[in-house]
């Protein structure tokens, strides 16, 4: 069987921010995505938003260009002012084509 090396690219976020995250990361390349709610405790403790529900999780599978245009938008926009946590794993897939 072959397979083919990419990225998953992984994001726990404010729930708040779904919509804008996924239409974030739609904008620069991926395919495709996968949504859970999740919830859990970081270094930012409990944000306001957290009341207004559950924090979620984005996963997509990317190229590596792709990748890095997604994790520099988060940086430059989210990192700073919200309860964002993303990273990206070296993932190998079959019909890889499907996610470039």
């Amino acid at each position: 069987m072959n397979t083919t090396t990419i990225k998953l690219i992984t994001i726990i976020a404010e729930g708040v921010l779904k919509d804008r995250l996924i239409d974030a990361i739609l904008k620069r390349g991926a395919k495709g995505y996968t949504l859970s709610e999740v919830h859990g405790h970081g270094s930012r403790g409990i944000s306001a938003s957290f009341w207004d529900g559950a924090q979620v999780r984005i996963e997509t599978l990317v190229s590596p260009a792709v990748a890095e245009k997604i994790l520099q938008h988060l940086s430059d926009e989210y990192f700073k002012d919200y309860a964002v946590v993303a990273y990206a794993e070296n993932v190998e897939v079959v019909r890889g084509e499907k996610y470039m």
